[in-house]
């Protein structure tokens, strides 16, 4: 399968698992939006990753919905400079505090505006959208990015230097029309 970050650099994979979704599975509630009114939770799913590259300095995780009724899909989550010793996150580590993330490591606005993880969200009858959730093995201890400015798509842009390997997972979600 093809998958939207392939445009980015096709790499190498690794493995990526979750206590709270699976390869393939409809996202359950929590994992919906409740900022876009789809009566979810917004609550990160927990991510565990192993069998990265060596060389591997830092980790970037994203949440992405190519799907979404416009030209650039919607990016619901970037986390950006987790250091290579974190290989996991809890559930729920993209809240609005996001005080469970490893330090240094700092969350972007998503396509929404906020900092937090933001669940899935289509719009009724718009048919059945692909979350990729993904751990991108980055090169460099840190992207440089300015974690008030850069937009996920920006993040994308620097990954293309920078990413070794990328493991990821695909749920799905579709709000069927009424």
């Amino acid at each position: 399968m093809s998958i939207p970050y392939d445009a980015i650099a096709k790499v190498p994979t690794f493995t990526l698992t979750s206590t709270d979704v699976t390869e393939g599975c409809e996202l359950a509630n929590p994992q919906l939006s409740t900022l876009f009114g789809s009566g979810g939770d917004d609550v990160s799913p927990q991510l565990s990753w192993e069998g990265f590259p060596a060389e591997t300095k830092s980790f970037v995780v994203t949440l992405y919905d190519p799907d979404a009724p416009t030209t650039a899909g919607f990016w619901h989550w970037a986390v950006a400079d987790i250091p290579v010793s974190c290989t996991s996150l809890p559930t729920n580590a993209g809240d609005k505090e996001g005080a469970a993330l490893p330090t240094g490591s700092f969350p972007l606005k998503n396509d929404g505006g906020v900092t937090q993880f933001v669940g899935a969200a289509p719009p009724q009858g718009h048919g059945k959208h692909a979350y990729h959730f993904a751990v991108h093995a980055v090169d460099v201890e840190t992207l440089g990015l300015d974690k008030d400015k850069a937009s996920p798509s920006f993040l994308g842009f620097n990954l293309h230097f920078h990413t070794l390997a990328r493991a990821v997972m695909t749920c799905y979600y579709e709000a069927k029309a009424e």
